[in-house]
């Protein structure tokens, strides 16, 4: 009993670990330094192909 709870206390231990370390690693990639650039992104109208839009 006591050695399955002290498991899943370290596989938690491991896995919260790992999320964290995911995490850091998006940050210094920075992955979330524009947040808020996605939706005025989406309001651009730029054709790459202009021909695309006369069909």
């Amino acid at each position: 009993m006591i050695k399955s709870i002290l498991l899943l206390i370290f596989l938690s231990f491991c896995i919260g670990t790992g999320a964290w370390l995911f995490f850091m690693s998006a940050v210094k990639r920075g992955d979330f330094d524009d947040i808020e650039g996605a939706k005025y992104r989406m309001l651009d109208d730029d054709d790459d192909n202009p021909a695309d839009s006369e069909k």
